[in-house]
């Protein structure tokens, strides 16, 4: 790793945690404690409001920001690979805004970074077999978002027509199907609903308040492959 990476990825590693000791940066690095330490001053040196000691830990005071623009090729690998699987698995509003993010990208990377985005052969085929969606997976974003009820009116697999208003806590992909992980107020219970096989839904002006038991995390934990 160059030099001005690590004091990158040092400035991003800080700002993603409350303190950081110089073993833990020596051993994301890959480097000694004392290149840390030396890295450390430079960067205290320069004006990054770090603080702490040797020995200790630091900080990033807040209020710093810095764009994270210093990509490497791994990186912009993965954000090529990632848009590419949005582009062929989301919706069209998600894709959109995929390509908008490398199009940011695209203008501040150095030209060597740019030439290699575009030759990244890293593929997510379109032609692939999925159900058809006839709901706006945006509105469950936004649902998700702004914690807002979501009236749905569903098929289970019997091809049984239900309605029901559920807490929309996370949508989840698992190729060729996206489910919505949620809180179900008829079942009180966590429940997923494929979304090829809602036919409607509304999203309602009621607002649910976080609760520690009915949390994505709870949710991720409980079974929650368990459909309605």
């Amino acid at each position: 790793m160059r030099r001005a990476d690590r004091l990158f990825e040092i400035i991003q590693i800080l700002r993603r945690r409350k303190m950081a000791r110089a073993q833990d940066l020596a051993e994301k690095l890959e480097v000694s404690e004392r290149t840390v330490y030396r890295d450390i001053r430079d960067l205290m040196a320069s004006g990054v409001p770090i603080e702490g000691e040797a020995g200790v830990g630091y900080i990033l005071r807040g209020g710093y920001d810095l764009p994270p623009v210093m990509f490497n090729e791994q990186e912009i690998e993965a954000l090529v690979l990632g848009v590419r699987i949005v582009e062929a698995w989301a919706d069209p509003k998600l894709a959109r805004s995929a390509e908008g993010v490398l199009a940011k990208v695209e203008e501040v990377i150095p030209d060597r970074l740019r030439r290699h985005m575009a030759e990244t052969a890293l593929l997510a085929p379109a032609d692939h077999l999925a159900e058809p969606i006839t709901i706006d997976p945006g509105d469950l974003r936004l649902a998700i978002r702004d914690r807002r009820i979501v009236h749905l009116q569903y098929r289970d697999a019997e091809d049984r027509l239900s309605e029901r208003d559920v807490w929309p806590l996370g949508m989840a992909f698992f190729g060729p199907v996206w489910i919505l992980a949620s809180w179900c107020e008829l079942r009180q219970g966590f429940r997923s609903f494929r979304l090829d096989r809602m036919s409607a839904i509304t999203v309602l002006d009621n607002t649910f308040e976080p609760k520690p038991d009915k949390t994505i995390e709870k949710f991720l934990n409980s079974g929650w492959v368990k459909q309605a």
